[in-house]
């Protein structure tokens, strides 16, 4: 192993050190990840900022619950083939025995609120100890560099399997960031009849077009089309979108939200829900089943996280990558690490 490896460690909000570091020799049923790419999204920026509800972080926290890397070492009861497997991790570290985890909900555990990269140390460094039970493996030739955003790509899939699209509706989703983007490519591949996409940032359409959207348009146009969707992902997460997806649905039709605003001015209304009789689902990370989603549609060629990557940063960059993190001016919509 690395004589030179490093993590980055957030001590408390808004204290942020790049430090040496020594990867943790895995337990009974444990492995060690060389860590090849890491992501960075929202809610690592408001652990950095102290936006992240308290019952959600534990500091001091090494970040990073996005991100691909090649086993290194196993513990007792692993399975040594797992050696050298490029591989993904699922963040939730779930009981396995609750109600919850029994029927399938491991990202909603009601023994704890266990996850990589805010209770328990993430990606973002050389080495990643974790149970041996999250891992994906994905095939030796796949792109390392892809898959470090299987992650939102999880759970983008989880809004994508409670909308439950059918060949030929129309579709729309409301948010061109990362999970947005990946929604996109997922309601692709099951051929609807017209997919669009809600985004205010004109400078990213050719990414949007590139991940399968026909039409994208600002959330004033879409104004101009409100109740035209048979379903709607909305991944925005900012005031307003919940409603305006609830909105752009057809009276009967389908509503997945994923965002959370941290104030809402416009939430949705209850009596144009009920009236409209619109099913409104939520999703709050992945479970199990939603990675499976996301890694086989990614293994079958799919699903194409690279699209959405616009930025490469050294490890050492970030304290600067979280910064830029709330800049949307840009073209930038996923920002990988290199460990």
């Amino acid at each position: 192993m690395s004589d030179s490896a490093r993590e980055v460690r957030i001590e408390r909000p808004e204290s942020l050190r790049v430090v040496p570091s020594e990867p943790t020799p895995p337990g009974p049923r444990e492995t060690v990840v060389e860590v090849v790419r890491s992501g960075i999204c929202g809610s690592d920026r408001e652990v950095f900022t102290g936006g992240r509800p308290p019952e959600f972080v534990r500091y001091p926290v090494v970040p990073g619950h996005e991100w691909s890397g090649r086993v290194v070492a196993v513990g007792a009861e692993v399975d040594a083939g797992l050696n050298g497997r490029l591989v993904v991790g699922e963040g939730f570290r779930g009981c396995g025995v609750c109600p919850a985890c029994r029927r399938g909900d491991n990202n909603l555990c009601a023994d704890q609120y266990d996850e990589t990269g805010f209770t328990s140390p993430g990606g973002w460094a050389t080495y990643l100890t974790l149970p041996a039970r999250l891992l994906h493996v994905l095939p030796d030739d796949a792109d390392a560099r892809s898959a470090a955003a299987l992650e939102p790509a999880a759970c983008a899939a989880a809004a994508t399997l409670k909308l439950a699209a059918v060949p030929g509706e129309r579709m729309a989703v409301v948010g061109g960031g990362s999970l947005g983007l990946l929604a996109t490519q997922l309601i692709a591949s099951t051929s609807p009849a017209e997919l669009t996409l809600v985004e205010p940032n004109a400078a990213r359409a050719e990414i949007a077009e590139a991940c399968g959207a026909g039409r994208v348009c600002s959330p004033e146009e879409a104004k101009g089309r409100l109740a035209s969707y048979d379903a709607v992902v909305e991944a925005a997460g900012a005031s307003g979108t919940a409603d305006l997806a609830t909105r752009l649905s057809r009276p009967g039709g389908r509503v997945v939200l994923t965002g959370v605003a941290a104030a809402d001015s416009g939430p949705p209304d209850p009596a144009h829900l009920v009236l409209s009789q619109i099913t409104v689902h939520t999703v709050f990370g992945a479970p199990s089943r939603a990675w499976g989603h996301a890694v086989s549609s990614f293994t079958s060629g799919a699903l194409d996280p690279a699209l959405i990557i616009t930025r490469e940063l050294d490890l050492g960059e970030a304290e600067r990558a979280l910064r830029d993190l709330g800049d949307d001016r840009g073209r930038d919509v996923k920002t990988l690490l290199r460990p």
